[in-house]
């Protein structure tokens, strides 16, 4: 069986238990120190509430999504033993850098800063900016140019901030999760949301039946590489790279299938 029959399918209920795991996260990792283990074990952090990529199932308490599949096949590809551990988002690097995981597998973009403290394998996915508008908002949004004089909402820490900044929009709110930027874009708090394409249409799709709509006719600025994540003096990622470079790339397709990430903005 794939990793891709094994996943859990989106529902509802795991959408909306996936903006709510954060707290979840940061007490699994604060019993979660470095300790002997088997060498062929590789531990995988990866985010609570980033679906479709990473998130805890409800059903099984367990990270599942497309991320923690394409790891585990990674892992079995090398011969390795994958042993998944949630993280908080903001906690993965330190976590990495610091020895108590060995990878991570999350929706974490690759930029200068984080180039210059963790090593990035071969990009498995590539994918743009969403952009996310109250439902009855009038008016076209081609690009985010069109969003200049309106309050934008966009991740701490992610390309996305840089990107609004540049189309010279002033009015940036930014926030740690795109939950709690959709839920002030429902009140009005903010005029709208940009953020990772993939992540903002799934909650749209099987989450809560907020009154929003991803803008059918935006173009951002362009695609971002989606990469495993190990430490730069580490030798996993060449080994990655190694199966990705391989026959290995073919497996991905099934995955990003069953995760519908052949949708929309993104591409493999």
């Amino acid at each position: 069986m794939s990793p891709a029959d094994r996943s859990t399918s989106l529902t509802r209920r795991t959408a909306v238990a996936g903006l709510v795991a954060g707290g979840l996260g940061a007490a699994m990792l604060a019993g979660c120190g470095k300790a002997a283990r088997d060498p062929r074990t590789v531990v995988i952090g990866a985010s609570p509430s980033g679906v479709p990529f990473s998130y805890v199932d409800p059903f099984s308490n367990r990270l599942t999504g497309a991320m923690v599949d394409i790891a585990g096949m990674l892992a079995a590809r090398l011969g390795l033993v994958p042993e998944f551990r949630i993280v908080p988002f903001a906690a993965l690097i330190p976590s990495l850098t610091t020895g108590r995981i060995d990878l991570i597998a999350a929706a974490m973009l690759r930029t200068p800063a984080r180039e210059a403290l963790v090593g990035f394998s071969s990009p498995v996915f590539a994918y743009a900016g969403g952009l996310v508008l109250r439902a009855d908002h009038p008016g076209r949004f081609a690009d985010l140019a069109a969003l200049r004089g309106m309050r934008v909402g966009a991740q701490i820490g992610t390309r996305f901030v840089d990107q609004v900044h540049d189309a010279g929009v002033e009015q940036v709110m930014t926030y740690q999760g795109l939950g709690d930027m959709l839920r002030d874009c429902v009140h009005g708090r903010i005029d709208a949301v940009y953020g990772d394409e993939p992540i903002l249409r799934t909650i749209l799709r099987v989450g809560p039946r907020w009154p929003l709509r991803l803008v059918g006719e935006f173009r951002s600025p362009g695609k971002e590489p989606l990469c495993l994540i190990g430490r730069k003096d580490a030798a996993l990622i060449a080994r990655i790279d190694g199966v990705l470079d391989g026959p290995g790339r073919r497996d991905l397709a099934p995955i990003l299938h069953h995760w519908r990430l052949d949708e929309g903005e993104g591409q493999a």
